[in-house]
């Protein structure tokens, strides 16, 4: 099983998990993480971009990963990643680490408003509350 967290800064969990271009992966083998690296997209390669010029069910890097866990994800993009049959979470943890041991555990704290749609073609400067 693979887990993907979104990590613009390579330090914490990021949000706009369309636009993120870097992500732990960790590879999980009876409930426990044998490894993990970081994969970073070129811009073309982001969600968000790659939904703009190819098919959503064209192949991706994270193709195969199981769970995405980020710090924000739009609606249309946790629809096309589970038409992939990737799961996403969305959390208020910061920790990369602490996230996917917590996701393990069952004890990750998930965010329970809805998500905000970022997918529309609007400008994506404005801020989220």
């Amino acid at each position: 099983m693979k887990i993907a967290v979104t990590s613009q800064n390579r330090k914490t969990i990021t949000e706009h998990a369309g636009k993120c271009r870097k992500f732990w992966v960790y590879d999980i083998q009876n409930q426990q993480v044998i490894g993990k690296e970081l994969l970073e997209l070129p811009l073309e390669q982001s969600f968000h971009e790659s939904a703009q010029t190819v098919s959503p069910q064209a192949a991706h890097p994270l193709d195969g990963t199981s769970l995405l866990i980020a710090a924000s994800a739009g609606r249309g993009l946790q629809t096309r990643l589970g038409e992939k049959g990737i799961q996403v979470a969305v959390t208020t943890e910061t920790d990369p680490d602490r996230a996917v041991a917590a996701w393990l555990n069952g004890t990750l704290p998930l965010v329970t408003e809805p998500p905000h749609d970022c997918d529309s073609h609007h400008d994506h400067d404005h801020h989220h509350n």
